[in-house]
């Protein structure tokens, strides 16, 4: 019972001198995770549903067309990271502000983050349609998949513009707790691409069969649903929340000033991942077609994995914020280590799901023998991937939310832009395990920036940090 209560009780989750307060009720403490966690986690979760059904929709057109997507998928990442970078930003800035009941900061701080991602997006944009050629052929697009790579890549481009917008809203949302407005918003965008998959991509009724074209298209449609629901969102009176459109043209420098501090450690963070992703995509996709749709087929199990820590990470992220803005970095420790604990007990579960279930899953995808039985043998290092990938995306989480961003950046170059590919070129390639090698190297990414994000959360220096 003693191991149980130092494990799972609030107050032996402190050292002494961390404890700025005498009593840390367990049931009020989790409940208070859970009542925000568990629509991020639904949201998360669902959204890497949909990802999953969506790589199941496209498999039926066959296996060049998962590697002609999968293909997009970094490179649309590698422009999505400047977004991502400056919603991190806003949901560190708000989930303070929300914690010093400053409601007018943090309106201020999501007037000026939308035209931002506004003017970026059309610049994004219009670069993506000039360079998808030859970005797409550098991913390693070969001749049987760069047409149907290059629309999938602009149409879904296009929607990116919709795609930041309520990136930027559901940040903020979270930022103040409001996970269900962002759930809501994801999830309907989520069903909305599901059903124009559905019928777009085979022809169902009388709708045109467009396969890629006709999952690109879903994917805008999604995006746009989204947009709209968020700004439905941030339109209605007495919320916390509230856009006034004359702010959005008002520019307050040291906000801008704070959001640039926080969103350039993030940026860095997002664009070493981003090229580091990118290079272990491009040399996976260099062992061939197939090999590169098992790899993807992998890939889009995974994203379950990824979605719990995701979900678990905005949960803790958002009361790190607000309590650090409360002047409490005690709650905001015991409340990075609460979503730590729930996400092992999670892991265990999808361990038994990628080893039990394995062929299942795989076989949802395809009906080739060959990349089932290696889609298997990737499951066994994906299930012994999902603890540390779940702990590592939640204790990031928590860096993000108390605006600690550069070190994360450091971290992201060390761990996925130099480790990761030079593992995987060596593994595949020099060694010669081919697919394997690119799963044992991911491994070793994720087990690395467990340890360092888990070294830094424990220290003191992210949660005394100002914005």
């Amino acid at each position: 019972m003693s191991l149980i209560k130092r494990l799972v009780y609030p107050e032996y989750m402190l050292r002494p001198s961390q404890k700025l307060g005498d009593s840390y009720p367990p049931g009020e403490m989790y409940r208070n995770f859970i009542r925000i966690a568990w629509p991020a986690l639904m949201e998360s979760f669902l959204g890497g549903l949909i990802t999953f059904i969506d790589t199941v929709m496209v498999s039926t057109v066959g296996e060049v067309a998962i590697s002609a997507v999968g293909l997009t998928n970094q490179p649309r990442l590698l422009f999505h990271a400047l977004f991502m970078s400056i919603s991190i930003a806003v949901n560190a800035i708000v989930a303070r502000r929300f914690g010093e009941k400053n409601q007018k900061s943090a309106n201020k701080c999501l007037a000026m983050a939308l035209p931002i991602t506004f003017i970026l997006g059309v610049i994004c944009t219009v670069i993506a349609f000039l360079i998808s050629e030859p970005l797409l052929r550098f991913a390693g697009a070969q001749d049987d998949t760069i047409e149907q790579a290059i629309v999938y890549f602009r149409i879904t481009m296009i929607g990116l513009n919709f795609q930041v917008f309520s990136l930027m809203v559901n940040a903020a949302q979270r930022g103040c707790g409001n996970t269900r407005i962002s759930m809501t918003t994801n999830v309907s965008a989520n069903c909305v691409n599901v059903v124009f998959n559905a019928l777009l991509i085979n022809g169902l009724f009388f709708f045109p069969k467009l396969g890629v074209t006709g999952a690109a298209i879903a994917t805008m449609l999604g995006n746009m649903t989204a947009a709209v629901i968020s700004l439905r969102s941030i339109c209605i009176k007495n919320r916390f929340l509230k856009l006034d459109v004359k702010e959005m043209f008002r520019w307050d420098l040291p906000m801008l000033k704070t959001m640039f501090s926080v969103g350039s450690g993030s940026l860095v963070e997002q664009v070493f991942m981003r090229i580091g992703f990118f290079t272990y995509a491009k040399l996976v996709a260099e062992l061939g077609t197939m090999e590169f749709a098992t790899h993807q087929i992998v890939m889009s199990i995974i994203t379950l994995s990824f979605t719990v820590g995701d979900g678990l990470g905005v949960a803790a992220g958002s009361l790190v914020g607000q309590n650090l803005g409360r002047k409490r970095p005690d709650y905001s420790l015991i409340y990075g280590k609460i979503g730590q604990r729930l996400g092992i007990c999670i892991s265990v579960l999808l361990i038994l799901l990628f080893t039990c279930g394995g062929s299942v899953l795989v076989g949802l995808f395809t009906d080739d023998a060959d990349i089932i039985r290696v889609g298997v043998h990737l499951l066994y290092i994906v299930a012994l991937t999902a603890p540390f990938q779940i702990s590592q995306v939640n204790f990031r989480g928590c860096l993000n939310g108390a605006g600690d961003t550069k070190y994360m950046a450091a971290v992201s170059f060390v761990s996925i832009a130099v480790v990761r590919p030079m593992m995987a070129y060596i593994l595949c390639y020099a060694v010669g395990w081919g697919v394997y090698g690119a799963w044992v190297a991911l491994f070793f990414d994720q087990f690395t920036r467990f340890m360092f994000a888990a070294i830094r959360f424990s220290g003191s220096k992210w949660y005394q940090k100002k914005l």
